[in-house]
């Protein structure tokens, strides 16, 4: 498998209750419906957000008017970090995929419990770090990889959080969060046209299965190693 290959943030507060427990305490909790925004590309970035429940999507809009998505957060991981360390703006927008709970600290309380909080400035660190050579990876790849591998990648770190185990990588998924191909597409810096067609073959060789949008991997593992090079 691709050493390269994003997956899945495990709980942010995974190991850390107490922690969990603080952050918690100085948060507003926010209840969110499908496509609410969380926050837009430009405001003031005062607040990271905690999502308890939910999906995510992190985006900017282009000039003609396409949404390129940057990446999908979902339960136990924490957004909006990298502008609340300077207090600079929003680089992106955020948006509820699905209904969300969010729990939102203001940059001051945030400072404050990291500067109480070892672990858990420890585990920001490595959050930023991570995240960082995802996107240089993505960048790599991009030039590297053609839009199949990053397609049938992307649709594999979908299932990610879902397998229960290592065995689960060959038995059948089918991924919860719907998405459209032009939401698709723009995860992977393609067209629509191209995504159309390529789950198209997917579907023909076995390796995916489509119903009302509703995307089922029949083996993940075997979908990763069709595209291996």
């Amino acid at each position: 498998m691709n050493a390269h290959w994003h997956i899945g943030e495990e709980d942010f507060f995974k190991d850390l209750e107490r922690e969990r427990k603080e952050f918690f305490a100085i948060s507003r909790r926010r209840v969110l419906q499908k496509k609410d925004i969380v926050f837009f590309e430009e405001d003031s970035g005062n607040s990271c957000y905690y999502l308890e429940t939910g999906v995510i999507k992190i985006f900017q809009i282009t000039s003609s008017g396409k949404e390129p998505i940057f990446f999908l957060r979902r339960s136990g991981e924490l957004f909006g970090l990298a502008e609340i360390m300077d207090g600079v703006k929003r680089k992106a927008n955020a948006q509820a995929l699905s209904p969300c709970i969010v729990h939102e600290v203001s940059r001051k309380a945030f400072e404050d419990y990291l500067a109480n909080n070892y672990l858990a400035t420890r585990k920001v660190i490595q959050t930023l770090g991570r995240r960082l050579r995802y996107l240089g990876d993505v960048a790599g790849g991009l030039m590297v990889c053609d839009v199949g591998t990053r397609l049938a990648k992307l649709l594999a770190y979908l299932c990610h959080e879902y397998i229960p185990s290592e065995k689960g990588w060959r038995n059948p998924l089918t991924i919860p969060i719907k998405l459209t191909q032009e939401q698709l597409a723009s995860m992977v810096g393609s067209c629509q046209q191209t995504v159309c067609e390529l789950l198209k073959e997917y579907q023909a060789e076995g390796l995916i299965n489509i119903q009302n949008r509703q995307i089922t991997v029949t083996n993940p593992l075997r979908l990763l190693e069709a595209v291996e090079v």
